[in-house]
């Protein structure tokens, strides 16, 4: 089509929240990517004044049909070879969930290149904050579409139904899950009082860990997904991905926490994104014998 825009990068289209004050769902995600270099086609699934943990507050979801009517005209833009990836996080509504998904294989037919990378919001800390039938269509409509899958500790747990206790069961449940690569945040870490990620993609499982910071603003799920995709649109070897991403989120984190502030602090840690400097300890952990693939 004449007059089509041809960016250095490719585009991400990203579904998720949007807040007004704040910097979780797609306004971190958004935010991350374009300083990356990406296009962002954001989609807004619930429109919030800022994150719940900060108190009730009034939620505005689409509509059903509006929803779904705006979705279809993605999936017939002219531009959708434009798009290398698709991103999606926190959904407003579980009939939000398969005209997602009907966008998702039309960019794979515009572009059988492109990625889809899970993020499935849907709980923490052993609370489930999504109703059954959005937590269903993740697991049953989406999961098998994604390539790549980043799901916390507890909601690897719910999607693979079964309580996961160590390591080695984390890399079970990963291998198990369907998408090619798995990175599971909040991972148990081999350091006294740290944290980590942990990336299974059937061929290595490799942790990237740092310390734990207490008390951790809200987003860090919504910036690991969006910078891991990044790294890996840019063809970052696998170890190098996860190490850098974990590296900037940690960053961004430790900078934010010691500003007291109560948001992630990105707008002034973009050279975080971009050019992280803290320490990841790297670990290279054993796969089930049988599960190594080719």
């Amino acid at each position: 089509m004449s007059g089509t825009r041809r960016p250095d990068k490719a585009a991400v289209i990203a579904i998720s929240s949007h807040v007004v004050r704040g910097t979780v769902g797609n306004r971190a995600a958004v935010f991350a990517l374009e300083t990356l270099g990406h296009p962002v086609w954001s989609v807004p699934t619930v429109t919030l004044p800022w994150h719940p943990g900060h108190g009730p507050s009034t939620r505005i979801v689409p509509p059903v049909a509006d929803f779904a009517s705006m979705m279809a005209d993605l999936e017939r833009a002219p531009w959708l070879g434009e798009v290398g990836a698709v991103l999606t996080g926190y959904f407003g509504s579980p009939e939000q969930i398969e005209p997602t998904a009907r966008l998702v294989e039309a960019v794979k037919r515009a572009n059988p290149n492109a990625l889809y990378v899970l993020d499935p919001v849907t709980g923490d800390g052993g609370r489930l904050y999504q109703p059954e039938e959005t937590l269903a269509g993740i697991r049953d409509r989406l999961v098998p579409l994604a390539d790549i899958a980043t799901p916390n500790r507890f909601e690897l747990e719910f999607l693979i139904g079964q309580e996961l206790s160590t390591n080695a069961e984390l890399v079970e449940a990963a291998l198990s899950l369907g998408p090619s690569t798995v990175v599971v945040t909040s991972a148990f870490s081999l350091l006294k009082g740290g944290t980590g990620n942990l990336l299974v993609d059937g061929r290595q499982a490799l942790l990237a860990e740092h310390r734990e910071i207490a008390r951790a603003p809200h987003g860090l799920g919504d910036l690991t997904a969006a910078v891991l995709l990044a790294r890996t649109l840019s063809e970052m070897p696998t170890d190098k991905a996860l190490q850098t991403t974990t590296a900037a989120v940690y960053e961004i984190l430790a900078r934010t926490t010691t500003r007291g502030a109560d948001e992630l602090t990105l707008e002034t840690d973009t050279d975080s994104l971009k050019h992280p400097m803290a320490m990841v300890q790297m670990r290279r952990l054993g796969l089930p014998i049988g599960d190594r693939r080719a």
